[in-house]
């Protein structure tokens, strides 16, 4: 029985350190990947999160966070003008999102990535890509909007959409900061599950909203 109940603890030890470790190195990436960072450096945390995603098997998070740091060189290279990266980029993207959204369906935090994914691959050419890009766009926040409505990086979005949507087609950079506010707003009381928990956008809120004239 002694043998029994010593096998067990170190049993359970191993396990409380297994997890902890788990922790220890998502925390450390999870918040890396949030900074500004070069497209070699988002590679990187990528090829690190897949590493983690793995081993562990059962965690959701670290595909997720391989695809927000595949995201995030995405948007670097469109905001640099490399359009043509936009595609490999999106389909890289998105091979690590289906995997987070296997382990975790029905996830507004998944939806809310789909539709920034949806959004690289239209900005390749946004006049022939609007109505089928946009589109599944619109329609992947619309889902993450049903599942968390309060979710602020949900409205994050809508800011952006209407920030940088020239007037003509609907935008307004007015109404784009007031979206900033209401999600900046939303981020101080919005509750995070875990330490793990996506977290990211309220810096850009902050950004724009200290633009704001």
């Amino acid at each position: 029985m002694k043998n029994v109940i010593i096998a067990m603890l170190l049993l359970i030890g191993t396990f409380a350190f297994a997890q902890s470790a788990y922790e220890k190195a998502m925390t450390e990436k999870a918040t890396k990947v949030q900074q500004h960072l070069t497209a070699d450096e988002f590679t990187a945390l990528t090829n690190d999160f897949v590493r983690i995603g793995d081993k562990e098997k059962t965690q959701w998070l670290p595909y997720y966070f391989a695809a927000f740091g595949t995201i995030q060189k995405g948007r670097l290279a469109m905001n640099e003008g490399k359009t043509a990266e936009l595609d490999p980029i999106a389909d890289e993207a998105q091979k690590y999102l289906d995997k987070a959204a296997e382990l975790n369906k029905n996830n507004a935090e998944v939806f809310i990535l789909q539709k920034m994914i949806h959004g690289l691959k239209m900005m390749v050419n946004p006049q022939q890509r609007f109505m089928s890009e946009g589109a599944l766009a619109a329609e992947a926040l619309s889902k993450a909007e049903k599942l968390d409505p309060q979710n602020p990086r949900i409205t994050l979005m809508k800011a952006e959409d209407t920030y940088f949507t020239p007037e003509q087609f609907g935008g307004s950079k007015t109404k784009g900061l007031e979206l900033f506010q209401k999600a900046l707003d939303q981020y101080k009381v919005y509750p995070v599950k875990s330490a793990l928990d996506p977290s990211w956008g309220k810096a850009e809120a902050e950004y724009f909203i200290a633009k704001k004239p």
